[in-house]
Order: C-alpha cells, then sequence, then structure tokens
C-alpha cells in the first residue's frame, strides 16, 4: 500500500515534514479532528511546528484530494482522510462527537437537488444531527 510520502507526491504536491505528518495523524487517528487539535499531534511526532504550518499542510491536503474538511453547524472545521466517497457524517449535539455513515444509495451524488440550477452536481453533503449513545446513555456526565 502506497504510503503518505507516495500520495503526496501522486497528488501533484512537493512532499514536506509537515504533510507527511499532516496526513499521517489523518490517516492513523481515523478521527474527525480540529486543526489544533492536528497541530499538537503533529507536534509530538515532530517536534516543535508552526500552528501555520499546520494549518497551510492541511488546505493544501484538502485542495488535493488528500483529506476532507466538514464543517458542522456551529462547531469548528473537522479534517479527515476519508475523501473522495461521498459519505456523510453523524454528529452528537451534547457532545459533539462526530463520526462516519456510508451514503445509503452508495453513488454519487445520492441525492437529487429538485433543480441543480444548471450546476454539475457531484457531490451531496448530509450531516445527521442527534444524540450518541454514550451521552444517551450517561447525560448526567454531559
Amino acid at each position: 500500500m502506497p504510503g503518505s510520502e507516495h500520495d503526496i507526491r501522486a497528488a501533484g504536491l512537493r512532499v514536506t515534514a509537515q504533510r507527511v505528518a499532516v496526513l499521517d495523524v489523518l490517516r492513523s487517528e481515523r478521527n474527525h479532528h480540529r486543526a489544533d487539535e492536528v497541530s499538537t499531534l503533529v507536534g509530538q511526532r515532530l517536534g516543535v511546528v508552526s500552528g501555520k504550518a499546520v494549518y497551510d499542510a492541511l488546505n493544501a491536503l484538502v485542495d488535493a484530494g488528500l483529506a476532507r474538511r466538514i464543517a458542522p453547524s456551529g462547531g469548528a472545521a473537522l479534517f479527515e482522510a476519508r475523501s473522495g466517497d461521498n459519505h456523510h457524517h453523524l454528529v452528537c449535539r451534547v457532545c459533539g462527537a462526530t463520526v462516519d455513515v456510508d451514503c445509503v444509495v452508495g453513488a454519487a451524488p445520492c441525492l437529487q437537488a429538485s433543480d441543480d440550477k444548471g450546476y454539475a452536481l457531484d457531490e451531496a453533503e448530509v450531516t445527521f444531527w442527534g444524540v450518541c449513545p454514550d451521552c444517551r446513555t450517561n447525560p448526567s456526565e454531559n
């Protein structure tokens, strides 16, 4: 399986330690992280790294299609390595936990706009909101 360096190069980007570390963090954590969380995790791997370098790496990886930025309403942008497959998200209204959910139809776009206004649609983004099992089980802890 090709590694992060290979994928970054294949996407036409220059390989830097920050880009490799950011992509490795996004891939290894299999989670949705705020930029400041990515910065902390990258810092643990590389030592001193500026927040700007991490933000720049995140933006470059998103632009190249190697990462995805989602912005749940009322919250900070989140970043993940899973991109290009038209999956959606479940977000807990209590703790903010965010998890992936596959598209119910499985083909992009899985939803059709009633009027596409002439756009060439290639993706539909859906965010499901509710309360996660942990928050439902232990409401007093939240």
